[in-house]
């Protein structure tokens, strides 16, 4: 018989060791009582003009550490809450203080195991959460909740640290030493800046991005086109908007506040050119916008309000701003499983955000303290989704609007129809008729936009981020390209896998090669060389998909990248072996194998799903793996039925080596950099790679073949089965920087190759200042 508890008592999730939620939830005093692993959250203020963070005095009625001196503000997660939530309402609760979401920068998480006086176990993950303000907030400001707080004060951090380092009583002991040093080796380090070496460090980092122009004629374009054009750039740029808000909700302010900064020195311009580069993140909260808040606690005379920094988080956040930045894996499918299936398909969906009814507060507009009190408990609830035509309504609403000037202009049917059916898309969260009509294009003017690719969503890879291509079609090239895309059920017949697995139902991929003239959105970081789309599995199945190759990108980064590896990493009598036709081939190849091999999947139960849904988020990195290796695979096939000449055969072997060291340098939290060294470093365990004294590269043409295929029978076979234990295994063994990869890649930093292009699109900004 369960043991009786008090109707009120309050309830917490239960959660594993791991910390993630069991789905069980207990009255607290259980928990603790038997020592259940739970949540809780602290919230420490820093004012950083004092360098000094706001203590308060526990209430001398608690039940632990009375008296004591203590963080700012803290508590217990309830059932069914969330962690920002949460942090939200004890602020204001204890301290009457009413702050958005995104003044809450999530520093660390830490582990308690401890035993409070005796009385109750307290296995404890706290959410650590700094608030910085620019100064202290005036004490008078604060309204105490007497059975909670005593008082409060600030205290220099050095002073602090050094009083719980000596064990002082009146302050509850944390260890400085241990894992809660981190909060002052956190505060410590971003304002113990050295503005020299920070600008040199900076420097450097974007030094690693060749700056490139990009500059066409519109040679054949109609003048109607002409004009459409100007309105088809202006769409772009609202699309980026809409990409930066998707990565992160505080990124809209950063970025302006960073704009409009980046005069004041030349280390605030860096700063805001560091947006180009998508890995290691050079600015922390510190760095960030300044808000002001005037009704965020009680009026206090000649006093303006609270400033305080949005925002930016430590760690990348793997669900990026899809999901409530607090949610795990487990809540998710929790809910998930709670929702019909039509539900369920929006849920895990390409179009939709996750959001919570307790996140739902704005974030910019007045915080007032009595309308907050009308609007107690913060609970959270549960999840929902939000399609994101209402999620970016305003900014896709703009979008649209341009993109129907622009299919009025128009004198191309395909183009005409493009533009006016991803309008309607917009709008509609329908993205299947614009997606029919972006296969069908036929024009001068050629244009990808809307949301493709799921990157982003490290968590699940369900979301897809915005994007947009403007270029102009290649003619010649586009003809040279078609006997590709008519071999695809060639190819799938013949795929290293398992004849059951196999399709008979490819449809030929239309190519359209390019000239690009601008791009936006999910492009920052390293620049894409083609694209194979849409990743929609009903319009894969039932229609297949469509290539776009940029030729001007490709030779770009062959001749300033490539090139330049090649001749610091290739042994020197196999170089010869590197050319661009051999590049280029097989970028093709890769596009072509991203539309064969498995997609719709049959599960051992029998159930109909998708590999995306089942991999999840190991999902794109495998499968750029799978379209590289399978890609070099059909190379050969095609060059065994004489469709290509076997002088490609060595060439583009040592490309694909020369092109390993090209991808890796992306970083391995990226998906190409991942399924790159996953590439590399099976072919190098099955000797087709080898590594000389000279610290060169070669291969050996002898075994290439044979373990190219072994990979990608391995890869498609897991696809397949849907079997993500197996991809994850194969990842953990083979995507890593092994020693091999680290010379090389230090050889390359050394001489200063770069990693990638920074394209300049001169004809499309002439357009768009001539325009403003």
């Amino acid at each position: 018989m369960a043991e009786p508890y008090p109707q009120d008592a309050e309830l917490l999730d239960v959660l594993t060791r791991t910390g993630e939620k069991t789905g069980v939830s207990k009255p607290r005093g259980l928990v603790h009582r038997d020592g259940d692993y739970h949540r809780a959250v602290h919230v420490w203020i820093y004012a950083e003009s004092t360098r000094e963070l706001l203590l308060q005095r526990r209430a001398d009625c608690k039940e632990s550490w009375p008296g004591q001196w203590d963080i700012s503000s803290a508590g217990h997660i309830s059932a069914g809450d969330s962690s920002l939530a949460t942090a939200r309402r004890e602020l204001y609760e204890e301290l009457g203080i009413s702050l958005p979401k995104d003044a809450f920068e999530l520093i660390f998480v830490f582990l308690q195991d401890t035993i409070n006086n005796g009385k109750y176990i307290n296995n404890e993950y706290n959410d650590v959460y700094l608030v910085t303000t620019l100064v202290p907030i005036p004490l008078e400001a604060f309204t105490l909740q007497e059975t909670e707080v005593s008082s409060v004060k600030y205290i220099h951090i050095d002073e602090y640290k050094d009083l719980l380092a000596k064990g002082d009583e009146e302050f509850v002991p944390y260890d400085v030493e241990g894992q809660y040093g981190q909060l002052f080796t956190i505060i410590e380090q971003r304002y113990k800046e050295n503005m020299e070496s920070r600008s040199l460090a900076l420097q450097k980092q974007l030094s690693q991005y060749a700056p490139l122009k990009l500059d066409l004629e519109l040679t054949g374009l109609s003048e109607a086109d002409k004009e459409a054009l100007l309105y088809i750039l202006k769409a772009s740029m609202v699309i980026d908007d809409i990409f930066y808000e998707q990565v992160w909700y505080g990124n809209s302010a950063l970025r302006d506040w960073l704009k409009e900064h980046s005069n004041s020195s030349y280390l605030d311009q860096l700063k805001w050119m560091s947006c180009l580069d998508e890995n290691t993140a050079f600015l922390t909260t510190a760095d960030s916008a300044v808000k002001l808040l005037r009704d965020s606690t009680k009026p206090v005379s000649g006093w303006k309000g609270i400033e305080y920094r949005v925002a930016f988080p430590v760690v990348k956040p793997p669900g990026a701003s899809f999901y409530p930045p607090d949610m795990d894996k487990m809540e998710f499918k929790l809910w998930k499983n709670t929702l019909s299936s039509s539900e369920q398909k929006a849920a895990t969906g390409y179009f939709s955000v996750i959001r919570r009814h307790g996140d739902s507060l704005p974030l910019t507009t007045s915080h007032n303290i009595n309308q907050l009190e009308s609007e107690k408990p913060l609970k959270s609830d549960d999840l929902f989704i939000v399609p994101f035509s209402q999620e970016y309504s305003s900014s896709l609403a703009k979008a649209a609007e341009l993109l129907r000037k622009a299919s009025e202009l128009s004198d191309s049917p395909s183009l005409k129809k493009l533009l006016k059916t991803k309008a309607d898309a917009f709008l509609s969260n329908d993205y299947y008729e614009s997606d029919l009509a972006w296969m069908e294009l036929d024009s001068k003017l050629d244009v990808t936009i809307g949301p493709y690719e799921t990157y982003e969503d490290a968590l699940f890879g369900y979301k897809a981020t915005f994007e947009s291509f403007v270029g102009i079609r290649d003619d010649i090239a586009t003809s040279q390209v078609k006997l590709f895309g008519d071999h695809l059920q060639d190819l799938e017949r013949n795929l290293p896998l398992d004849d059951m697995y196999k399709s008979e139902s490819v449809v030929a991929a239309p190519i359209r090669v390019i000239q690009l003239l601008y791009n936006a959105g999910d492009v920052k970081g390293p620049q894409t060389v083609a694209f194979n789309l849409p990743n929609d599995e009903r319009i894969v199945n039932e229609h297949g998909t469509s290539m776009v190759l940029l030729k001007n990108v490709s030779e770009a980064k062959f001749n300033n990248i490539l090139k330049p590896i090649a001749d610091v990493c290739i042994k020197e009598e196999q170089k010869e072996y590197i050319d661009f036709e051999s590049f280029y081939t097989h970028t093709i190849c890769h596009e072509c194998c991203h539309g064969i091999g498995p997609h719709t999947i049959v599960l051992p139960s029998g159930e109909q799903s998708t590999v995306r849904m089942e991999l999840q988020e190991v999902h794109s990195a495998l499968e750029e793996a799978k379209a590289d290796i399978v890609g070099l695979w059909a190379l050969k096939f095609l060059i065994d039925e004489g469709l290509l000449p076997k002088t490609l055969v060595r060439s583009m072997y040592v490309s694909f080596l020369a092109g390993c060291f090209r991808s890796i340098r992306f970083g391995l939290e990226e998906a190409h950099g991942k399924g790159q060294a996953l590439q590399f470093n099976w072919l190098y365990e099955k000797n087709a790679f080898l590594f000389h004294s000279d610290e060169t590269f070669s291969v050996d043409f002898a075994k290439i073949e044979a373990a190219v295929e072994s990979l990608s029978r391995e890869i498609l076979t897991i696809q397949a089965k849907g079997d993500k234990a197996a991809a994850i295994l194969l990842l953990q063994k083979y995507a890593n920087l092994t020693q091999p990869l680290r010379i090389a890649l230090g050889k390359l930093e050394e001489v200063e190759v770069p990693v990638d292009i920074a394209p300049i699109f001169g004809a499309a900004n002439k357009i768009l200042d001539m325009s403003s």
